[in-house]
């Protein structure tokens, strides 16, 4: 039963032990990301759509994660639509990407450092 990925603990109780693997806490920050309206894609140009068709690490580009005695800090890189409020989008994500990590985990989200990589001018009018 043994995986080969690395884990963290999350929980250890009578019955067992509730570990996570380490590469799903950036899979969770890069969803609850791209799920911000205004975000256009990751630093990696991973959109919503790809999050949701594919599974892999490849998901957490743009995502950097450090996990410390349970804490977890962040460092997103982002593009995001052009003619959007960055200081309003920065914000959402950082709630949302905290409010997703701790509920789904049970980790404290200590830090998420937020890099504007680019601005999608694609939906530019």
């Amino acid at each position: 039963m043994a995986d080969a990925r690395n884990t963290y603990i999350l929980r250890e109780e009578e019955l067992g032990t509730v570990r996570i693997a380490d590469d799903l806490i950036p899979l969770i920050a890069a969803y609850a990301a791209t799920e911000v309206d205004g975000v256009a894609s990751l630093g990696g140009n991973i959109t919503t759509e790809t999050v949701r068709k594919v599974s892999g690490r490849s998901l957490a580009q743009g995502v950097k994660t450090e996990v410390k005695d349970g804490e977890v800090r962040f460092d997103l890189a982002l593009n995001v639509d052009y003619d959007r409020n960055i200081m309003d989008i920065t914000r959402e994500v950082q709630e949302r990407v905290k409010s997703s990590v701790e509920n789904m985990t049970g980790m404290k989200v200590e830090e998420i450092k937020i890099r504007v990589a680019a601005v999608d001018l694609q939906n530019r009018e």
